[in-house]
């Protein structure tokens, strides 16, 4: 089975979720024509090309399969190529929008400024960075920020974990992460090790993340990092760790994500629409879809939602890129 397949078989699940969720909220059931989705009222057809984040991707591709059961015309694609990677193609004009888990840098604005490519960013959810271990770990119930960046910082020579601390077992440490053209390596590398980009080259890396589910579900001392809702869709073969970010132990979830006591590994997620892609109905359309239906598509995909203040920014920006598209 490809990683592709491997990948999409929770997506099914949390399709079927939210279109239960939807339903249940009434979604756009009264809708005769299947193609009013978003507001509007209009069919509308066409694709819709989206790449970038591993983490947002299982997000994006609900709203897309969604989006399509009530837009058969419209046929929407999401890639996977790493935050970075997305917005390489982005940034090239070969995507319409680009699912990022970590804000767009200078660099990839100025190669968007060269290539006259204008774009939106807007927030569609909050994760928690989660540090995962194998079942039978015993000895990392929690660890600190200073112990995460003893394993992972640049010139971390640790290959086992009493190296971490003398009370930890001397089992091999075998490490598994986010690859360099992710977001999700972006941010973890300068969440523990103080700069992005900043890590050891001697560990596991790839943009898939049940590479990482399979590796440390099949060694007692690995260890990884990926997002919440990769976790929670693996919980029965990991463990994720409590994070000590100076505050005490606090657990990877929903509320300590919002509330910010899970320091440093709570992040922002984001979707960025290119202002040409705004101009094909179908993609306004499903922009339109994805922020109005947030709440639903989020809370079955097990994200963590967006808060009130991120909703109002949401709604705002939404009514902008209506403005922007002459609606």
């Amino acid at each position: 089975m490809s990683n592709r397949l491997l990948k999409r078989a929770p997506v099914a699940a949390v399709v079927a979720a939210a279109a239960l969720t939807l339903a249940a909220c009434g979604g756009d059931n009264n809708d005769s024509g299947g193609g009013s989705a978003g507001g509007g009222g209009e069919q509308v057809s066409g694709a819709v090309v989206i790449d970038g984040s591993s983490t947002v991707e299982p997000l994006s591709s609900a709203a897309a399969e969604l989006f399509q059961s009530e837009n058969s015309g419209v046929n929407v694609t999401v890639a996977t190529s790493g935050t970075g990677g997305g917005f390489t193609k982005f940034c090239a004009g070969e995507t319409d929008i680009s699912n990022a888990s970590r804000p767009i840098s200078e660099k990839e604005k100025t190669a968007c400024a060269g290539k006259n490519i204008a774009y939106t960013e807007l927030q569609v959810a909050n994760d928690a960075l989660t540090v995962v271990v194998h079942k039978d770990n015993t000895w990392a119930e929690c660890l600190t920020v200073e112990q995460l960046k003893k394993m992972w910082n640049s010139t971390s020579t640790v290959k086992n974990w009493n190296e971490v601390d003398a009370k930890f077992p001397n089992e091999p440490l075998t490490l598994y992460g986010a690859g360099a053209d992710s977001g999700t390596f972006d941010y973890f590398t300068a969440a523990v090790n103080g700069k992005e980009k900043d890590s050891r080259k001697d560990y596991n890396p790839t943009e898939d993340d049940n590479v990482t589910v399979q590796g440390v579900a099949a060694a007692k001392g690995a260890l990884g990092y990926f997002g919440f809702s990769y976790f929670d869709a693996n919980k029965d073969k990991l463990k994720a760790v409590k994070i000590d970010g100076g505050g005490g132990c606090v657990e990877p979830s929903v509320k300590a994500a919002q509330d910010g006591t899970y320091k440093p590994l709570a992040r922002p997620l984001f979707i960025y629409p290119s202002d040409a892609g705004l101009k094909k109905p179908q993609v306004l359309k499903f922009v339109e879809f994805y922020l109005e239906k947030n709440d639903e598509i989020v809370t079955a995909a097990k994200f963590v939602p967006l808060t009130s203040a991120q909703k109002d920014k949401a709604t705002k920006a939404l009514d902008e890129l209506k403005a922007k598209a002459g609606q």
